[in-house]
């Protein structure tokens, strides 16, 4: 009997957990996908000057530029 009562226990708990978790769910406040993805496109626009994928870093500021050798034989 001890063995059944530890699991439902543990059972007991789990429904627990995921009766919070729905609950916190159910009061998210939600948006459209379409208004997310609008809102997503304006702000990628906006902040496209800023992006080093977009707009490459010059190179004098670049820290994973390569390093120029130089050789001098005199």
């Amino acid at each position: 009997m001890r063995g059944s009562t530890g699991a439902s226990t543990t059972n007991i708990f789990q429904a627990r957990k995921v009766v919070e978790q729905l609950k916190l769910e159910a009061n998210m406040d939600r948006i459209k996908v379409s208004k997310a993805a609008a809102d997503l496109t304006s702000y990628c626009t906006s902040h496209a000057s800023e992006d080093p994928l977009l707009v490459p870093v010059p190179s004098s500021e670049n820290p994973f530029r390569e390093k120029k050798m130089l050789c001098l034989i005199l």
